[in-house]
């Protein structure tokens, strides 16, 4: 087989940047991805009672990037949506990111944006140099808060303290002083009107693009002729570990599906000091599919299955230094996305990034 690109890897940052390809260039390009389908973790898929489930956890589009906007608006229609986020804190349910809202209705007070202010100001604690995600929060909120909204999430999501984790993963405390409830500020915001599956298939339906799926790239690589290479999986598994292992958060999830039109208020409850699950999507508030019945899911973050989150310790960031110091020297390579960046990124920048890739990288050679 001889393609001039072979992409590993058929989530977001692959696809966009195999469309692109195959679309202004009108090459050939080879996808090779490991799971049994596309879309990477934005994959979701109609379980058998009829519901459109997110099979990776709640995926919502947001962005201030009107280019990736109007580029993923060429495969999809959108619904309209705004995402609300409620933690489940004292046996209330108050409003997520934290607003005046949920100071009033967590400690019972009927404070104003002057009074918010001033009570936060109180609340906060002096900490001369910040340089973890426990610092971030104490500086900007004060212990209370801390404790109650944040301390046991954090500790279930990452599976150690926030005091252990890199001050970029709670970088700023999205405190508002208004009654703003909506989780997102972004310009555009919106739920594929078909899913996130039909979009991406929307994405690679060209002749020039042929996916292989269930295979390991490793095992088949030596078959191919190409000249670029596009990697988007682990990058410690591409250099074979060479310097050790990365480690990588996951979730578990579990579906529940119930003989009724509604299981919560809103989609996504977050659970940050009850059960060992962090929080419950009830996906029909996402899509706003109409039925009798309804699904949630539960998700249970761990260390084993697919790879979700580049792990944003000091130990495992200096380890992918040394990786990168390997990734700049490669020529006719291209690492692209979470898992070979190890970076956190939101679905719109992934596109952002693969788009940049294609314009800087391959469009300009």
């Amino acid at each position: 087989m001889k393609y001039k690109y072979l992409i590993v890897g058929a989530g977001l940052s692959g696809l966009t940047i195999a469309n692109k390809i195959a679309s202004e260039l009108n090459e050939e390009v080879l996808i090779i991805e490991k799971r049994s389908h596309i879309g990477g973790n934005v994959y979701d898929s109609y379980n058998k009672d009829g519901i459109l489930i997110q099979n990776y956890g709640p995926h919502i589009f947001h962005t201030n990037e009107k280019e990736v906007y109007d580029y993923l608006s060429q495969f999809t229609e959108w619904i309209p949506y705004e995402h609300k986020v409620l933690s489940s804190v004292d046996n209330k349910l108050v409003p997520m990111p934290i607003c005046i809202d949920t100071i009033n209705e967590l400690y019972n007070l009927n404070l104003d944006e002057e009074g918010m202010r001033n009570w936060i100001e109180n609340e906060k604690v002096d900490i001369k140099e910040i340089k973890t995600s426990e610092d971030v929060v104490l500086a900007n909120a004060g212990e209370d808060i801390y404790n109650k909204l944040f301390k046991n999430y954090t500790e279930k999501q990452w599976g150690t303290s926030a005091k252990n984790l890199d001050s970029s993963v709670i970088s700023r405390i999205p405190f508002r002083f208004n009654h703003d409830t909506m989780y997102f500020e972004d310009t555009y915001q919106g739920i594929p009107k078909k899913g996130f599956t039909a979009m991406c298939d929307e994405m690679v339906k060209s002749d020039k693009i042929k996916i292989v799926l269930n295979t390991d790239y490793k095992e088949i690589i030596d078959e191919i002729e190409y000249e670029t290479l596009i990697y988007t999986g682990p990058i410690d598994y591409f250099y074979d570990y060479k310097y050790g292992e990365l480690l990588y958060r996951t979730l578990r999830f579990v579906s529940e599906t119930y003989n009724k039109e509604s299981y919560q208020s809103v989609a996504v409850v977050n659970y940050p000091n009850d059960y060992n699950f962090t929080r419950i999507t009830e996906f029909k508030k996402l899509t706003q599919q109409k039925s009798d019945k309804t699904t949630i899911m539960k998700e249970y973050p761990g260390f084993n299955g697919e790879p979700c989150y580049p792990y944003p310790t000091k130990e495992y960031l200096d380890k992918f230094q040394e990786y990168k110091k390997d990734m700049d020297k490669e020529n006719n390579i291209i690492f692209l996305g979470r898992l070979a960046e190890y970076k956190y990124y939101n679905m719109d920048l992934i596109v952002k990034s693969a788009l940049d890739a294609f314009e800087n990288k391959i469009k300009s050679d």
